[in-house]
């Protein structure tokens, strides 16, 4: 199994704001759902909110400390740990949000990412990591961010 954490981060490493995301650029979006497509998807219980619905064509499994939180059609986990265990050997996409990439961070392969050159206002954070642990396999700059992919180069 593969895990892999996606996301688009501003310069300053803000995600998120108000449970939503500060910025929109379609051409990410659509590069979430290419690469997303036919996975397993993981997020916390905010950011399954602020999407409101199972992404199609993914499982989704959401972690929530909520013993009784469930809706329809998609999986629950009380921990990461048993998040990952629900995996069925495929790529393994971590979506959001901050907490949920702290504790998905030690165990990540691989690192898609939207940098994007805006700092804005929020309250999520992506985590700082240690750049030389990782190395930059792809990226692809457009107009005002790019598409950065980061494998890991150093042991766990």
């Amino acid at each position: 199994m593969t895990i892999i954490l996606i996301a688009a981060v501003g310069s300053n490493g803000v995600i998120g704001r108000d449970n939503d995301l500060p910025f929109r650029i379609r051409e990410d979006l659509q590069r979430f759902k290419r690469l997303t497509l036919g996975h397993t998807l993981v997020m916390g219980r905010k950011t399954y909110d602020s999407i409101g619905r199972p992404l199609p064509g993914r499982r989704t499994v959401v972690v929530t400390r909520q013993s009784d939180w469930s809706t329809p059609g998609v999986e629950v986990a009380h921990s990461l740990d048993d998040a990952l265990k629900l995996a069925d050997g495929n790529d393994l996409y971590v979506a959001g949000g901050g907490e949920i990439y702290l504790q998905a961070l030690p165990h990540a392969d691989r690192l898609e990412l939207t940098e994007v050159d805006q700092a804005p206002e929020g309250d999520v954070t992506f985590p700082v990591f240690d750049r030389t642990a990782w190395t930059e396999t792809a990226r692809e700059a457009h107009d005002g961010y790019a598409f950065v992919t980061l494998d890991r180069t150093a042991p766990r």
